[in-house]
């Protein structure tokens, strides 16, 4: 879906007067589900989760994380939904094996560095990866979920976005109530500028990590070039700013829906007018995977990485909790 305009206005108007009632239900559905008992696994569990509906960088976030997990040598496994796929699981990505229809996108993107599973349930999912050797469990979304403990709980924000119009779904992006979410967490993330002034709606106590999304190598070769951008995820501006803030040059744009599900009709177009434009057809990881394979030598990807203000103080959060995880590891070693 496209977020609609009004979720990104003041909160006042027709359209949010009128879903008042019907977001009120959804908020009241939201806190009964978070009632629920969850599972506490034996390992740590982080999630990388946000207040609103769509895109805020919880991906890219958790792939860092990812990382940083198994830098210490601990085995880090990835839990995700598996929104956009039919397959509802538990089960473990096979790249090889499963496309976007079946898993998601967001899998595909995490299953390609290290192990990842889809699973509705996260306290399934959860048992399932622990069983296949998982150390440590990254979740990419679930704050809303409560059917798995987490040891770690980060609210991902976009300071572009903030938090829209500060109502609840259909009336505005929110999946609950700020303060809720808020109270869930362990700190905030905010990435990029705080445009929307999304810091002053957190409780002061609330700590708060400052990142930046910056874009892999492959945008600074695109300096100077035509470029044709297309994309089909929750914020397409972000993206062509960032192509342009790289250098390239903008000769068209096309922006799909969040997790558009591209055929070859749509790739036929996409590179028709980008040859009418005499521009390279440029798109994100994310959307490279939901490409028909038959396009994707046509098509230039930009990746993405994050970029922490205060590498130290997201060191310090991680510490405590992946200390057990890494004595298990650690003990395991000396006893192989």
């Amino acid at each position: 879906m496209r977020a609609p305009d009004f979720w990104t206005a003041d909160g006042r108007g027709l359209w949010p007067s009128l879903l008042a009632p019907a977001a009120a239900l959804y908020g009241r559905a939201t806190a009964r589900r978070l009632r629920r008992p969850g599972w506490q696994a034996p390992v740590p569990v982080i999630c990388c989760g946000n207040a609103t509906a769509g895109g805020a960088g919880k991906t890219t976030v958790a792939l860092d994380l990812g990382q940083r997990v198994a830098a210490r040598g601990i085995e880090a496994h990835f839990l995700l939904r598996g929104y956009g796929g039919k397959l509802s699981g538990p089960l473990r990505v096979d790249p090889a094996r499963h496309d976007s229809t079946q898993v998601g996108d967001e899998a595909l993107l995490l299953a390609a560095t290290r192990p990842a599973w889809i699973a509705a349930d996260r306290g399934l999912g959860a048992q399932a990866a622990i069983a296949g050797g998982a150390g440590c469990i990254v979740m990419d979304d679930g704050l809303q979920n409560p059917t798995l403990l987490k040891d770690l709980s980060l609210l991902i924000i976009d300071g572009s976005y903030g938090f829209g119009n500060g109502r609840i779904i259909p009336a505005g992006p929110l999946r609950e109530p700020v303060g809720e979410a808020a109270a869930r967490s362990h700190a905030a993330v905010l990435i990029g500028p705080d445009e929307a002034g999304a810091l002053a709606q957190l409780p002061p106590e609330l700590p708060v990590l400052r990142a930046e999304l910056r874009p892999g190598p492959e945008a600074a070769a695109l300096a100077g070039q035509a470029v044709y951008a297309f994309c089909g995820i929750a914020n397409p501006q972000k993206f062509f700013a960032t192509l342009q803030q790289s250098g390239a040059l903008l000769a068209g744009r096309m922006a799909f829906n969040d997790h558009y599900p591209f055929d070859a009709g749509d790739l036929e177009e996409v590179l028709a007018e980008a040859a009418r434009l005499r521009a390279r057809p440029v798109t994100t990881l994310k959307d490279f995977v939901r490409i028909p394979v038959p396009f994707r030598d046509r098509v230039t990807v930009v990746t993405v990485g994050i970029a922490w203000a205060d590498e130290a103080a997201l060191e310090r959060l991680l510490a405590p909790i992946l200390a057990p995880a890494l004595a298990s590891a650690l003990g395991k070693l000396a006893t192989a």
